[in-house]
């Protein structure tokens, strides 16, 4: 009886010093609270440095080559958390959202949002709609937020997306459904960065970086600078990638 294979994974390369970079890299921005409570400072003071801490990563991201830069910004699981910390993230996203777009589209960056934004607040779908439609026609980097973002979720979207196509029983494949996710027409990620010393995904893009390179650092999502991105960088660049091979 013949072998059947399954389809091939990603081509593992040589790598070469121009393609020692991710074009995709993924970032789990974790520990803001922990920051805030090393420092006698409320949570919500810990989630504003946060959010200030996003700019310069961005801005060394976009310096370095990476053309696909994906944040976790909150979790549908985030909802759990005290109604007070909960409005506050929201709002603090917002006004991010609002204060950033004007240099992202001088810069070149694309904002995508990923997740159920029809769950949460008119404000902020208006503001996230606002960022999108100003910066669609940027080509140097993709900005990911994923806000009220679950993995999971995401995969039972797309499955009901395939429903939704009248898609059969036996058409539904991996193709397919990575068709439908918030993801599609984009590069899985390379590298997955995570803050904070903890060593979990999470239920952050649980199908996209089956294949993916993970670092994971203590330093707390505030203090994570242009000069800890470069380390992580480095240390993706030693890596030898070779998808099951």
């Amino acid at each position: 009886m013949a072998l059947v294979r399954p389809a091939a994974a990603p081509t593992a390369e040589p790598r070469s010093d121009a393609d020692v970079v991710p074009r995709h890299v993924a970032i789990i921005m974790d520990g803001n609270r922990r920051w805030a409570r090393d420092r006698g400072l409320s949570a919500a003071e810990g989630h504003a440095a946060g959010v200030e801490a996003i700019r310069p990563i961005v801005r060394r991201a976009t310096e370095r080559g990476v053309e696909v830069l994906s944040l976790y910004a909150f979790s549908r699981e985030n909802w759990a958390r005290p109604d007070p910390e909960v409005q506050t993230l929201l709002e603090l996203m917002g006004q991010a959202i609002r204060d950033e777009t004007p240099e992202l589209r001088r810069n070149g960056a694309r904002v995508r949002v990923l997740g159920r934004l029809d769950e949460l607040p008119a404000d902020t779908q208006r503001a996230i709609g606002e960022a999108v439609a100003a910066t669609a026609d940027g080509i140097r980097l993709t900005l990911n937020v994923a806000f009220n973002y679950s993995g999971r979720s995401e995969l039972v979207d797309a499955a009901r997306r395939c429903v939704e196509d009248g898609l059969r029983p036996d058409q539904i494949d991996e193709a397919s459904l990575a068709a439908r996710l918030y993801t599609t027409d984009l590069p899985e990620p390379d590298l997955v960065i995570r803050t904070g010393g903890d060593q979990r995904l999470s239920n952050f893009l649980i199908w996209q970086a089956a294949y993916a390179e993970f670092y994971f650092c203590d330093t707390y999502w505030p203090d994570f600078d242009s000069t800890a991105l470069d380390t992580a960088l480095a240390d993706f660049a030693t890596r030898s990638r070779r998808f099951g091979r």
